[in-house]
């Protein structure tokens, strides 16, 4: 196999690469939001519990799957703010 050819093929598996990794960071963070949607909605098992009724349904999981995807957002705000600075320019 020639140089050029094996350079080509390891640089199609290095794009193949990033673009799973870009779609997986973008990913995250849509995935924890809707996450936590669905926990604070149907509530945590516990919450069926008479002993817990005095619990706030937006205690552990849904404050856990809110605080991963607001930290897992930087990917959505660098698209945003890319999108935003290309339009000014054009």
């Amino acid at each position: 196999m020639s140089q050029i050819m094996t350079k080509t093929i390891l640089m199609l598996g290095e794009s193949t690469n990033a673009a799973a990794v870009h779609f997986l960071s973008l990913a995250a963070s849509p995935t924890f939001a809707i996450m936590a949607l669905i926990t604070g909605a149907l509530g945590p098992p516990e919450m069926l519990c008479s002993v817990t009724h005095h619990a706030s349904p937006l205690d552990g999981m849904v404050v856990m799957y809110s605080l991963m995807s607001a930290f897992h957002s930087a990917p959505w705000l660098k698209l945003i703010s890319s999108r935003r600075n290309g339009a000014r320019r054009a």
